[in-house]
């Protein structure tokens, strides 16, 4: 191996281990933004060059220089689990974020407003939330469910890897299951392509899995949120998560299924209710909110994350998805930061299409709805007062790093360069500027819809 390829190899493996682009990997190491680029193009490397890179990521992340001189760490070594930080597991940034912005609420209300026109088939509506967060969106879709079917049986399943995200999810809970009497609450922590049918992939997975039911006595949220409390250590025994050493990203250690429902309704919910083996995957609708990263590969997204909910769709069902778009003011303070910056590559066109592929001749069953930007795009803000963004006022402290706590989750900005921004004041005045540029913060979310077609009598 020649030496510039072994410092390619190098490269590569430093960019995945950082979560970089090589664009920026370069800029950062050498003041070149294509100098992969030209490496890979057959230019040729100087020591110098080589001295710098290695000198880089070893301040990055504590590699030795002498054992990257040499070659043994950037081609042999595997990437390190916790350099593969999945940006929506980082808990302080996701609970300040939700709580200071509207994007759940506006996702929520687009949900609702897309299953308007749901026809309820007996049994039950069923409903699926995929990367459920902490239930602030499925806890408003299940009240405007059941304003609209107040005595429908409803069927919920919850997906979520996050111990601390099941706990707030079931904290909104007891009102729910107050109000709408006939509902059964399914929570997993399952893969989202075992999620739809309650079952594991594998056979071990599938041995291995805690089923727990609950039928809960009584008749008032009160009572209901004790018993609900009581199972915080049933959550903490099984809800865990290790890192997957090839991707980075959360895995469970022990697959969970958690049903719950009123033991006053179980003689109607009884078809409702899922048993182990025997779950059915028919949903009228299924939602994903932010279900990937954004530089997962296209193939990871299509077939491991949409498909199998697209699947998972009974007759006129629909499954809407709904990720960041970019071009707003968040981007703006990003790129003020880091350049070249462009995390959202994979639009909603790209999506389906993928799912396409995936689904082969089956996707004749399937309807893509090709929707306009104005209906495709939505924008949601993080919440400020008018006097907040004032021009004349300087900016607090709390509103700038809410502004920028949003702006980098969003982004999906690793904790490694996150921390190094932190190092001096510039990430703040990009704040600022841009606060008071458009006199508050906003973001585009893009959503993408795809429903099955009615089957022919």
């Amino acid at each position: 191996m020649s030496e510039t390829q072994a410092l390619l190899a190098q490269i590569d493996h430093a960019c995945r281990r950082l979560k970089m682009a090589q664009s920026t990997f370069g800029r950062l190491a050498v003041n070149d933004g294509k100098l992969v680029q030209r490496l890979q193009q057959g230019g040729r490397v100087t020591m110098q060059t080589m001295e710098r890179v290695h000198r880089f990521i070893e301040a990055q992340d504590g590699a030795s220089a002498n054992a990257l001189r040499s070659g043994i760490l950037g081609l042999r070594a595997a990437p390190s689990p916790a350099h593969n930080f999945r940006f929506y597991d980082n808990r302080q940034k996701y609970l300040m974020f939700v709580n200071t912005t509207n994007e759940k609420q506006i996702i929520a209300d687009r949900a609702l407003q897309e299953m308007a026109g749901t026809q309820p088939v007996p049994p039950a509506i069923r409903l699926f939330d995929g990367g459920a967060g902490d239930g602030t969106a499925l806890a408003r879709i299940m009240r405007g469910l059941h304003r609209r079917h107040p005595w429908v049986p409803f069927y919920v399943v919850a997906k979520e890897i996050s111990a601390e995200n099941i706990r707030m999810t079931l904290e909104k809970m007891p009102d729910r299951l107050r109000e709408h009497a006939g509902t059964v609450l399914v929570l997993t922590n399952l893969k989202y392509c075992e999620a739809p049918t309650l079952q594991p992939e594998t056979p071990s997975g599938a041995s291995a899995m805690v089923w727990h039911e609950v039928a809960l006595d009584g008749n008032s949220a009160g009572e209901f949120e004790e018993q609900i409390t009581a199972l915080e250590p049933f959550i903490a025994r099984h809800w865990q998560a290790s890192i997957a050493s090839s991707s980075g990203n959360p895995v469970y250690k022990t697959p969970v299924v958690l049903v719950i429902y009123r033991r006053d309704h179980g003689f109607m919910l009884d078809p409702i209710v899922p048993r182990r083996g025997y779950a059915k995957a028919d949903f009228d609708f299924a939602l994903l909110s932010q279900p990937y990263r954004a530089h997962a590969p296209i193939e990871f997204k299509a077939s491991r994350v949409v498909a199998p909910l697209v699947r998972a769709l009974r007759a006129n069902g629909k499954m809407m998805g709904v990720h960041s778009h970019g071009n707003d003011p968040g981007m703006e303070i990003i790129r003020s930061i880091w350049p070249e910056e462009d995390p959202f590559q994979t639009d909603r066109g790209t999506i389906m299409e993928a799912v396409k592929q995936d689904l082969g001749l089956a996707a004749r069953d399937y309807h893509f709805h090709d929707l306009p930007d104005s209906e495709a795009l939505f924008r949601y803000d993080v919440r400020t007062l008018p006097t907040e963004v004032d021009a004349s006022t300087p900016i607090g402290s709390s509103t700038l790093f809410a502004a920028w706590n949003a702006a980098s989750y969003v982004a999906q900005i690793e904790d490694g360069r996150f921390a190094r921004a932190l190092s001096n004041d510039h990430y703040l005045e990009a704040t600022r500027a841009v606060l008071q540029r458009h006199r508050g913060l906003w973001f585009n979310d893009e959503l993408y819809l795809i429903s099955r077609r009615a089957r022919l009598a």
